[in-house]
C-alpha cells in the first residue's frame, strides 16, 4: 500500500512523538518532518509545496496558531487533506476551522481512534509528486 506523506504541526514532544508512532505502526503514512509552531510550519510548506499529502496541525502552538496555518493552506489542492487534531475541538472551533476548509477535526482526548481512520482511508488521489 501506498505510503501517504504527513507533516504534524504540533508543539508537545510527547503527543507528537506517539503520534509519529502510532499513525507510522498502524496507517499508510510516513511522517516527512514536524513544527512546533505556525512560523515554522508555513517555512516549511513553502519550501516542500508538493511534500505533503496530508497535514495535521494543533490549534495551540508553542509559536502562533493552528488557525493561521489553516488559513495559509486555506486554497490547496483538493487532494492535499488537512485535518486538526486538538484538546479544544469545541463546536465554534470546528466551524472555524471547517470554514478554512479543515477536510476533519479531532479531539485529542477521545477521537484518536477517528483519525487513524481518517489516514487508513486516504484515497489514492491524495498522494503528490515525490519532493524534489
Amino acid at each position: 500500500m501506498p505510503s501517504r506523506r504527513v507533516f504534524i504541526v504540533e508543539d508537545s514532544p510527547v503527543i507528537r512523538a506517539n503520534l509519529i508512532d502510532t499513525l507510522e505502526e498502524l496507517t499508510p503514512v510516513s511522517v516527512v518532518g514536524w513544527s512546533d509552531g505556525e512560523a515554522g510550519a508555513l517555512a516549511w510548506l513553502a519550501e516542500h509545496p508538493d511534500g505533503w499529502d496530508l497535514l495535521i496541525v494543533d490549534l495551540f502552538l508553542k509559536q502562533g496558531s493552528g488557525l493561521g496555518v489553516l488559513q495559509a493552506c486555506k486554497h490547496r489542492p483538493a487532494e492535499r487533506k488537512l485535518v486538526v487534531f486538538s484538546n479544544y475541538a469545541t463546536i465554534d472551533l470546528r466551524m472555524k476551522c471547517m470554514e478554512l476548509r479543515a477536510d476533519a477535526v479531532f479531539d485529542k482526548s477521545n477521537e484518536i481512534d477517528g483519525l487513524i481512520d481518517f489516514c487508513s482511508h486516504l484515497p489514492d488521489g491524495a498522494q503528490a509528486a515525490p519532493v524534489a
